[in-house]
C-alpha cells in the first residue's frame, strides 16, 4: 500500500496542446469545489495507506525492472445545458496538482506497491478529455499488475475514464475505471482493478483484501443522510412519494412492507417529515428541471445529449409535471367544442399557450410561432399510427391486433375456465359471477362453435382488469373528473390467425346505497349499440393504459430492477465475472428511477394526474406485485405458458409453440430471448466450468440471497424462486435479468408515443361513467343526440392530453448515444479471447435477427404485422437511429 519509500521516476510534463486558455467549458455551479461528507459513525473500513505529497527519487535498479508509463484519460463533467462556463479548474491547480498512483502487484500481497505522479500531459479536444502521465520502474519480479490505486489531488472531482500501462513485458494492460474519484479528503485512495475478472476462488493473493475493501466500502454502514459524492448502495423503502409537509392531500402510503408490499429502492437517508414520521423529505427543486434524489455518484448519466433531447426532457419531467404552471399558460378548451377536429390539431396547429416569450425562451424551436409574438403553439409531431391510418384507432381489428404487437403485449391471456368467476369477497364487491354468458358468447361468434369447444381449441382469450380495478372503483369515483369500472373483455381467435374482440363487461361494485351493477357490451351495426360500444373500449382502453404503465412498465422494469442494481454493487466485486456482465444492463437505471418518484411517479405527479387509478395508482401497483409478480415468470418463455399463450414442445422452435402464431411480440422476442440465452451461456460456461463453482461461490450465493430476502424482502417465502446451485440455474436467472432490462422494456416503453401519442388509441383515463349507467333523461339525451362529445368527454382533458402526449414523446426518443444491446463490446470481454469470440457470436445473432424482424413484417400472411396503414412490428428490433423510431433494443432501462 502507499509506503514512505516509493519507486518511481516521474517524467516532465510534455504538452501537447498550449494551455494559453482556458479549454474546459461548463457551469461553474456543477464545478464548486465539492465540500467533505458530514460525519457519522462509521462501519468496518480497510485503511489502505497514504500517499506522501513529496517526490520520492527511484531506487530500483533499472537493470532489473521494466520502464512502464501509465496515462491517464480523464473525461471532465460537461454540463450540455450551458453554453460557454468557466474551466474545471485553473490553470495553476491543473499543473501544480497531480493524480497519486500506485500499482498493486496480484501476485504477492507482501510486495511493496510502486508509487507515480501523473501529471497532465495534454488535451484531446474533440471527447474534451484530458491525459495525465506517470512513469515507474517495475522490478521484473513484480508480477503480474492486478489493480491501481488512485488519490486525487485537485480540489474537484475528477472522471476517470481509464489508465493504459505501456511496457509491461505482457504487452498493454488497460484498466477501465468509468468513475468519479472524489478529491483526496480521507486519504484513503480507490481501487481500480484491471480488467482482468476472477472468481472469489481464483483471486490472486495480492488482490485478496482490496477486493473485500472494496465491496467493504459500498455498502456503507446505514447510517446518515447520503451526500453527492457517495458511492454507497442500501436499500429502503418507497416512503418519499408522497409530500405531506406540503399539503396533506399528498400524503401517501409507504411502499414496502406486510400492508403494502414492494420491492426496495435505494437508500437516501434524508430526514422525515415534520407532518409524517412515516415519509421521507422530497427533494426540493428550486428550478423547472427536477432534480434526482440520491444515486450513488457513479449511477449518474454521464452521457452528452444533444440539445433537443434535452430540452424534450425538460418539457416532460418538469414543465408538464407541474400542473398549476402549464395548466395557467396553456389556452384552456374543452374538446366538445369543435369535435374531434380539436384532437387532430394539436398536431396541426398545435395548443395555444400565453406568455409566448416565457416559453420561447426556455423551448427554443419546440414552440413554434405561428402569427406574431403573442400567440404560440405547443405543436406535436403524429405519431407513425396517425401518419399512416388518421382511423386506426377507431378499428376493432386495430384494438385487437395490439393485445399482441403493440404497447402492451403481456396482458392477453387464454381462457382456460368457463364460467367466468371473481375471486373477490361477494359481501363487499357483489355477486362474483360474469354477466358474459355462454348464450352470449356463441351469438357473437355466429354459432360456428361451441363455447365449450372454443375453450378446448384454444379460441378465446380475455383481458381481464376485472378483480384488480374493482377494489379502487369506489375510492377512484371520489376523486375530481374521473371513474372507473372493473372490466373483462373477450376476444375470439378467427381463422385467419386474428382477434376480434367479441364483449365487454364493465362493473361496479355496491357503493353508495346502490347494489353492484354490471352490463355486458357487444359490437353492433345499430346506431346507439355501436356507440355504446365505443365507449365501453375506451374505459377498457384507459384500464390497459393504467395497467400498461404501472405494471408492465414501471413496476416489472424500472421498480423491480433496482434491487438487482444494488445487490450487483453490494455483494458481487467488480472484477467478478458475472458483474461485468450485468454492469452495462444496469447504467442509469437508478438515475431514472429517482427522477421518476420526483416527476412522474410522485404525489400529484404526472400519473396521478394523468392515468385512471388517480391517487392511488401507486398502491394499485403494489398491489399488481403482491398478486402477480413472480421471479420466475420474468423470463419471456415461463410469462407466455403461464398466460396460455405457450405450450412447451421440444419439436418447435424455442421448445415452445404458441397458441396464436402470429404473435409479433412473442415470436421477435423468443428470438431475441435465444440470443440472449446463448450468449449468457457461453459466457458462463467459461468462467463455471465445473458445476461446484456456482455453490462455492460466496460472492454469487450472497448476491441472490440478498435479491430474494432483502431487494424482493416481501416475497422471499415464495416457493418460486429458483435456487442457485448450478451454471444452469444462474443462466436462466441471469437472461431472465438481462430480458427484463433489454427486451421487455424495449417492448413497452419505446412504442409509447408511436401507440399513445395520438391519445383516443390509448385514453390514459375515462372521466365519465357510461352512458348506460344510472342515467337521468338529460344524460341519455345527450348521448343519443351527441354521442360523439360524449366520447370526447369521456377522454382524457385537453391538459391531461398535452402532459401525456409530451412525457411519451420523451418515454419513446433514443438519445443520440444510446448502447444498444450487442453493438458494443465491454473493454473486459474484448480482452478474453473466449468471450470476445461469444460476443461476435451474439452480435451477429442480433444482425440476423433485424433481417428476420424485417422479413416478417412484409410477409402479407402475417396479418398481425403486415396491412394497409398498418404500422411493422419492430419494437425487438435491436438496432435504431436516435429520436422517436419504436424500434432498438438498450442494454439497459435508461429511459
Amino acid at each position: 500500500m502507499f509506503n514512505p519509500v516509493l519507486v518511481h521516476q516521474t517524467r516532465s510534463i510534455r504538452t501537447i496542446l498550449p494551455l494559453s486558455k482556458p479549454f474546459l467549458h461548463g457551469n461553474g455551479n456543477v464545478f464548486r469545489q465539492i465540500q467533505s461528507s458530514p460525519s457519522f459513525k462509521k462501519g468496518p473500513k480497510i485503511r489502505l495507506g497514504s500517499v506522501p505529497s513529496n517526490s520520492v527519487k527511484a531506487m530500483a535498479d533499472t537493470a532489473v525492472s521494466n520502464g512502464v508509463t501509465a496515462v491517464v484519460t480523464v473525461r471532465p463533467p460537461i454540463n450540455p445545458l450551458t453554453a460557454g462556463g468557466q474551466v474545471i479548474d485553473d490553470v495553476e491547480d491543473l499543473f501544480s496538482k497531480s493524480l497519486q498512483l500506485e500499482l498493486v502487484s496480484a501476485k504477492d500481497e507482501n510486495k511493496p506497491t510502486i508509487s507515480g505522479n501523473a501529471k497532465i500531459k495534454g488535451v484531446v479536444v474533440k471527447d474534451c478529455e484530458v491525459q495525465y502521465e506517470a512513469e515507474f520502474q517495475v522490478p521484473v519480479d513484480f508480477g503480474e499488475i492486478g489493480a491501481i490505486l488512485v488519490v486525487n489531488e485537485h480540489a474537484l472531482e475528477m472522471y476517470l475514464k481509464d489508465i493504459v500501462l505501456d511496457g509491461l513485458p505482457s504487452g498493454l494492460v488497460t484498466i477501465t475505471c468509468e468513475s468519479w474519484v472524489q478529491p483526496n479528503t480521507s486519504k484513503d485512495p480507490r481501487i481500480f482493478f484491471t480488467n482482468k475478472s476472477y472468481l472469489p476462488s481464483k483471486t490472486p493473493n495480492g488482490l485478496q483484501k482490496l477486493r473485500y475493501a472494496e465491496l467493504v466500502n459500498l455498502r456503507g454502514n446505514g447510517e446518515g443522510e447520503r451526500q453527492k459524492a457517495d458511492r454507497i448502495y442500501d436499500y429502503d423503502v418507497y416512503n418519499d412519494l408522497g409530500d405531506p409537509d406540503e399539503d396533506e392531500e399528498l400524503k401517501r402510503p409507504v411502499l414496502g412492507g406486510k400492508q403494502h408490499p414492494y420491492p426496495r429502492r435505494c437508500r437516501t437517508g434524508r430526514p422525515h417529515c415534520k407532518t409524517d414520521e412515516a415519509s421521507e423529505e422530497r427533494v426540493p427543486s428550486k428550478s423547472l428541471i427536477p432534480i434526482s434524489p440520491y444515486v450513488p455518484r457513479d449511477e449518474e448519466s454521464r452521457r452528452l445529449k444533444e440539445t433537443t433531447f434535452v430540452i424534450k426532457g425538460i418539457v416532460s419531467d418538469s414543465c408538464v409535471s407541474l400542473n398549476t404552471k402549464l395548466e395557467s399558460r396553456i389556452c384552456r378548451h374543452r374538446w366538445v367544442s369543435q369535435t374531434s377536429q380539436k384532437i387532430d390539431k394539436l398536431f396541426r396547429e398545435g395548443v395555444k399557450i400565453k406568455d409566448a416569450e416565457f416559453w420561447k425562451s426556455l423551448l427554443p424551436g419546440f414552440v413554434e410561432e405561428i402569427k406574431d409574438i403573442g400567440d404560440f403553439f405547443l405543436r406535436f409531431t403524429s405519431p407513425e399510427t396517425f401518419k399512416r391510418d388518421r382511423f386506426f384507432w377507431f378499428r376493432d381489428e386495430e384494438f385487437s391486433r395490439q393485445t399482441l404487437a403493440g404497447l402492451n403485449p403481456y396482458s392477453i391471456r387464454l381462457i382456460a375456465e368457463w364460467p367466468l368467476k371473481s375471486t373477490l369477497d361477494p359481501e363487499i364487491y357483489g355477486p362474483p359471477e360474469s354477466a358474459i354468458t355462454t348464450e352470449l358468447i356463441e351469438k357473437e361468434i355466429g354459432g360456428m362453435i361451441s363455447v365449450e369447444e372454443a375453450i378446448k381449441q384454444k379460441k378465446l382469450f380475455i383481458l381481464d382488469y376485472h378483480d384488480l380495478f374493482l377494489p379502487y372503483v369506489e375510492k377512484v369515483r371520489q376523486l375530481k373528473s374521473t371513474t372507473l369500472y372493473g372490466s373483462r373483455t373477450i376476444f375470439f381467435l378467427t381463422p385467419a390467425g386474428t382477434l376480434r374482440p367479441i364483449a365487454i363487461e364493465l362493473t361496479r361494485p355496491p357503493m353508495n346505497g346502490k347494489p353492484q351493477w354490471k352490463q355486458v357490451f357487444l359490437p353492433s351495426w345499430h346506431s346507439t349499440e355501436c356507440w355504446l360500444w365505443k365507449l365501453a373500449k375506451a374505459h377498457v382502453l384507459a384500464h390497459d393504459a393504467g395497467y400498461h404503465q404501472l405494471v408492465s412498465h414501471w413496476l416489472n422494469t424500472h421498480c423491480c430492477t433496482e434491487p438487482y442494481v444494488i445487490a450487483t454493487n453490494r455483494q458481487l466485486s467488480v472484477m467478478h465475472p458475472i458483474y461485468r456482465l450485468l454492469d452495462p444492463h444496469f447504467r442509469y437505471t437508478m438515475e431514472i428511477n429517482g427522477l421518476a418518484r420526483q416527476a412522474l411517479v410522485n404525489a400529484d405527479g404526472i400519473i396521478e394526474s394523468s392515468f385512471s387509478p388517480g391517487k392511488y395508482s401507486m398502491e394499485f401497483s403494489s398491489v399488481a406485485y403482491d398478486k402477480q409478480w413472480r421471479f420466475d415468470h420474468e423470463a419471456l418463455p415461463k410469462d407466455l405458458i403461464s398466460r396460455g399463450l405457450a405450450v412447451e414442445d421440444p419439436s418447435a422452435p424455442h421448445g415452445l409453440k404458441l397458441t396464436i402464431e402470429d404473435y409479433p411480440f412473442a415470436n421477435d422476442g423468443l428470438d431475441l430471448w435465444d440470443a440472449i440465452k446463448q450468449w449468457v451461456t457461453d459466457y458462463v460456461n467459461h468462467y463455471y466450468p465445473d458445476k461446484s463453482l456456482v455453490e462455492s461461490d460466496e460472492e454469487l450465493q450472497a448476491w441472490w440471497t440478498e435479491i430474494r430476502t432483502v431487494g424482493h424482502g416481501d416475497k422471499k417465502h415464495e416457493p418460486w424462486w429458483p435456487v442457485l446451485k448450478t451454471p444452469k440455474d444462474l443462466i436462466e436467472i441471469i437472461t431472465t435479468i438481462v430480458w427484463v432490462t433489454s427486451g421487455h422494456h424495449a417492448a413497452v416503453n419505446f412504442g409509447q408515443y408511436t401507440y399513445g401519442g395520438y391519445f383516443p388509441n390509448r385514453p390514459t383515463t375515462a372521466r365519465c361513467n357510461i352512458a348506460t349507467e344510472d342515467p337521468s333523461d338529460e344524460q341519455w339525451k345527450f348521448f343519443l343526440e351527441k354521442p360523439e362529445n360524449a366520447l370526447l368527454n369521456t377522454f382524457p382533458s385537453q391538459i391531461q392530453a398535452t402532459k401525456v402526449m409530451a412525457i411519451l414523446d420523451v418515454l419513446s426518443t433514443h438519445s443520440p448515444d444510446e448502447e444498444y444491446l450487442g453493438k458494443e463490446i465491454e473493454p473486459a470481454w474484448r480482452e478474453d479471447p473466449v468471450i470476445n469470440a461469444a460476443f461476435e457470436k451474439f452480435r451477429g445473432k442480433l444482425m440476423e435477427l433485424e433481417g428476420i424482424i424485417d422479413a416478417r413484417n412484409a410477409d402479407p400472411k402475417l396479418r398481425n404485422r403486415n396491412g394497409a396503414g398498418m404500422v411493422p412490428y419492430e419494437l425487438l428490433k435491436p438496432f435504431s437511429e436516435p429520436g422517436v423510431t419504436g424500434k432498438g433494443v438498450p442494454y439497459s432501462i435508461s429511459i
